[in-house]
């Protein structure tokens, strides 16, 4: 039996969380929390737009598992909000891993994380809390990435480089083996990192 749960923000990022969902085939989505003008609608005329922010509590109360899926556009303050929001009331989050990525069985995954679609998570590799790893990034041996990351289509992280929380690494962006970023940085696509920031 699949366990319950609920996605929150229904826009085009939870369009490909869906999809790694559907095909991970542990969990079935019981409704997306969005705008008060989406709820009653349906997403891919299947999955339910069921409320808004303000039904989180009542929805708690049934001990389902919520997965994030707002993406993280200019800063992660939404996404870091509604984390702690529900982690207050002992809400649980998986990490979602799409099958046709490649995940090392010596690296480390924390909650509320989704690895997308052919994205690559080397050995010895941490990845935070809340983090998205988005579709084709790559994320190399030993590499450290902190909680509320997004790390854009594309994107390389070379062994040994420590990605602090809260950044956003654009598409198709290259960091050179241990570079140390620095939290809250916005980092935008096809850049170049080849020394600290």
């Amino acid at each position: 039996m699949k366990n319950d749960i609920y996605l929150i923000g229904g826009g085009g990022h939870c369009k490909s969380c869906i999809d790694v969902i559907e095909q991970e085939d542990i969990y079935q989505i019981k409704g997306i929390i969005d705008l008060e003008e989406k709820v009653g609608k349906l997403l891919f005329n299947k999955y339910q737009y069921v409320g808004t922010d303000d039904d989180l509590e009542g929805i708690a109360k049934t001990n389902p598992f919520f997965l994030l899926t707002i993406g993280h556009m200019k800063d992660c303050f939404v996404r870091k909000k509604l984390f702690y929001l529900l982690k207050k009331t002992n809400q649980k989050f998986p990490v979602v891993i799409s099958p046709t990525s490649i995940v090392s069985k010596y690296a480390t995954i924390d909650e509320g994380t989704i690895i997308m679609h052919n994205a690559v998570v080397n050995a010895g590799a941490k990845v935070g809390k809340n983090c998205i790893i988005n579709t084709g990034a790559i994320v190399e041996h030993d590499v450290e990435i902190g909680d509320f990351c997004h790390i854009s289509t594309g994107a390389i992280i070379n062994g040994r480089t420590k990605v602090a929380e809260e950044t956003f690494l654009g598409s198709n962006s290259i960091c050179k083996e241990k570079i140390i970023v620095e939290n809250n940085k916005f980092i935008h696509c096809h850049s170049r990192i080849i020394s600290n920031i």
